[in-house]
């Protein structure tokens, strides 16, 4: 994909209701782990006012482009990364930049920021809480020392349990930490006790993903030089379906295929993506989804900076997805969480007048289930995601899905 930006904004953005979910990227981490294929700028001292005046020049252009009047009323605010805990009090010059366009003071704002337990201590958990962040997700990944060091992270165990309790002391009632699993199976680990580690560190909401060796990253160059063999879908299978099973019985919702919470720790943030709502992101490499048109910048940051620091623009391209497209993002969508697919939506009717055998099938294998109102998948079923709803879009007729 190349790195010029587009100058002319995308069709049917203009006069576009404006979105109830913001995604802001901070991009900077002191070091890059083995397994990340995200937008990251290495560096020890991040620019954090250069930074924020380019999310200010952007949200400027957002508004020209599509003539919003401000303030736009937030649901939900994700700062990711890259380590935002890097940014320090700088959360604070955040919000100074976001308030002046978007309506940050409304009790109901979910506004979640995620932290390295390398990064994150009392302070800077106190300095976002007062900056009107009320979410934290913490990427734990492991509480073993050498599967943290193989995966390339700063922190050990001891130092994810600092960062836990500072969060908690600080007064963070909604707290996240991620899990990595499907690690290779030369790699000895106690993913049980893992797993207990993170329900006794009072966290609120565990999300669980399955290791990747994705294109350009280290793990990749490893993978297929032949000296790492990824994890097999038996041993892929175990760890997920223990972690479903010691989450559920401490009182954690399964409520979409990697994500876990206690009753009214959701994350609400994730829902905008999973139920189609239009969403706004900023900084480098972000996503949005705007009057139905997905947009995305440019993906690293010098190529972002020089771009808005030149009075351009930080879009690098946009589509418009199709009939078939959009059909089969929403199934994918709708079958990744605990709510599934309403039997009434006409695409569930089209899924039961044309592949209702097929459901019936997966439902005698114990991978979907249905009720009197769903159609959604089961635990074991998620771990076929990609299969079954690849099987049901092709049972689909063109013709009936209206865009």
């Amino acid at each position: 994909m190349s790195e010029r930006p587009i100058e002319e904004p995308p069709p049917r953005i203009a006069g576009a209701e404006p979105p109830a979910s913001l995604y802001v990227h901070f991009p900077f981490c002191v070091h890059r782990c083995h397994y990340c294929d995200f937008s990251v700028h290495r560096t020890t001292a991040p620019p954090v006012i250069e930074w924020a005046d380019c999310i200010e020049r952007e949200v400027d252009q957002w508004f020209r482009r599509t003539g919003w009047s401000r303030p736009i009323a937030l649901e939900t605010l994700f700062v990711g990364g890259g380590t935002p805990s890097l940014l320090g009090d700088g959360m604070l010059r955040l919000r100074e930049v976001l308030g002046e366009r978007f309506d940050l003071d409304s009790a109901a704002i979910e506004w979640t920021a995620e932290s390295n337990p390398a990064s994150l201590d009392e302070t800077v958990a106190g300095s976002w809480l007062g900056a009107g962040v009320n979410r934290l997700s913490v990427g734990v990944q492991s509480f073993d020392d050498d599967v943290l060091r193989w995966l390339g992270r700063l922190h050990d165990a001891a130092g994810a349990r600092r960062a836990l309790a500072a969060a908690r002391s600080a007064g963070f009632e909604s707290l996240n930490a991620d899990l990595i699993f499907g690690l290779p199976t030369s790699i000895e680990r106690q993913w049980g006790r893992e797993v207990e580690a993170i329900l006794e560190s009072g966290v609120t909401h565990v999300s669980t993903y399955g290791l990747t060796a994705e294109p350009g990253t280290p793990l990749r160059r490893r993978v297929r030089s032949g000296d790492v063999d990824m994890a097999g879908g038996e041993s892929y299978a175990r760890e997920y379906l223990a972690a479903v099973e010691a989450l559920e019985d401490a009182g954690f919702e399964h409520y979409e295929v990697s994500n876990f919470a206690l009753p009214g720790h959701e994350c609400l943030h994730n829902w905008h993506y999973w139920d189609g709502s239009a969403y706004l992101g900023l900084g480098p490499s972000a996503h949005s989804c705007i009057g139905g048109v997905r947009v995305w910048n440019v993906f690293h940051w010098a190529a972002y900076r020089r771009a808005l620091t030149d009075g351009g623009s930080a879009l690098e391209g946009h589509e418009s997805p199709g009939a078939g497209e959009s059909r089969l993002e929403r199934l994918w969508l709708a079958f990744r969480t605990n709510r599934g697919l309403a039997l009434d939506d006409p695409l569930a009717e089209s899924v039961r007048a044309h592949a209702g055998g097929l459901i019936e099938t997966w439902r005698r294998a114990g991978w979907m289930e249905t009720d009197e109102a769903r159609v959604r998948c089961t635990t074991e079923g998620w771990l076929r995601l990609d299969e079954l709803v690849a099987a049901l879009d092709g049972r689909m007729p063109n013709a009936d899905f209206d865009e």
